[in-house]
């Protein structure tokens, strides 16, 4: 009555069910029909199961009340200050269920993850190739150069090149492995512009605060030292040649079946895209 099903097709379902493992599971007799010792053993393994089915059904319809999910989501220590946290601190007050997982990588290294399929987005410059990614445009950045005032009066008193400051300044960019070095580096090289003094560094903050204690001139994303520029903590030095904003925004891999919360991410995202 429960099943809906007669008592004979429950019967011949049962007399299968002995017949395809060989044993009697119950036993009948006038008193009525009582679970063999096998019977007990099985029942016992298929409580479990149905149990196990309904645990699952029950979290499954949880993960879907509550917005439950996880996002896994590759960018630089630069961009993941600057652009992403603000994305994140708003979309976490929507979604405060879904896990967030963070791998601080180059842009080359993040590239490398989505197409390997380890992370579900990618915030990245846009790059020249995309092969198989999606990429949305958040807006263009602006790479410059900045230092203090005072650095520049002291480099103009102690060098006679005053209008050559790549030659005569201490230049500090990022280190090698960062696209956006690599940027600067075709830009020096494309319009033949030496650089006598080089300092690495491995973080766009450092770079700024390296050029705020007067260290030396840094290569800097305008998009970042508004404050300094407006309160002329950090001065732009004039180039004789423009360099070519650049875009960033979100990619992920084309034709992959997203989850629900890379799923509002995206739409998320895309509703916040000036």
């Amino acid at each position: 009555e429960q099943l809906y099903i007669s008592q004979p097709a429950i019967s011949k379902s049962i007399r299968k069910l002995e017949q395809s493992l060989d044993v009697t599971l119950f036993s009948r007799n006038s008193r009525g029909v009582q679970l063999t010792e096998e019977g007990e053993i099985l029942y016992d393994y298929v409580q479990k199961a149905f149990y196990s089915l309904q645990m699952g059904e029950s979290r499954i319809k949880k993960i879907n009340d509550l917005g439950i999910g996880h996002l896994h989501i590759g960018v630089s220590t630069t961009l993941c200050k600057y652009m992403l946290l603000p994305y994140l601190q708003e979309f976490i007050k929507l979604h405060p269920h879904v896990k967030i997982t963070i791998e601080c990588q180059s842009t080359n290294h993040t590239l490398q993850l989505l197409k390997e399929n380890k992370i579900d987005l990618g915030l990245i410059g846009e790059p020249e190739r995309l092969h198989h990614i999606h990429f949305d445009s958040l807006g263009e950045i602006e790479d410059i150069f900045v230092s203090t005032s005072s650095y520049l009066d002291n480099l103009s008193l102690r060098t006679n090149h005053k209008d050559d400051i790549f030659h005569t300044a201490t230049l500090m960019l990022l280190d090698k492995e960062n696209m956006t070095r690599q940027y600067i580096d075709d830009y020096l090289s494309m319009h033949h512009i030496e650089t006598n003094n080089l300092l690495e560094v491995s973080t766009m903050d450092l770079l700024i605060e390296f050029a705020k204690i007067g260290l030396g001139v840094a290569c800097v994303i305008r998009q970042f030292v508004e404050k300094e520029l407006r309160d002329k903590t950090l001065v732009e030095i004039p180039l004789p040649f423009p360099i070519h904003k650049r875009n960033i925004g979100f990619a992920f891999l084309d034709n992959l079946q997203q989850t629900t919360a890379v799923k509002d991410f995206i739409d998320f995202y895309n509703s916040k895209r000036p």
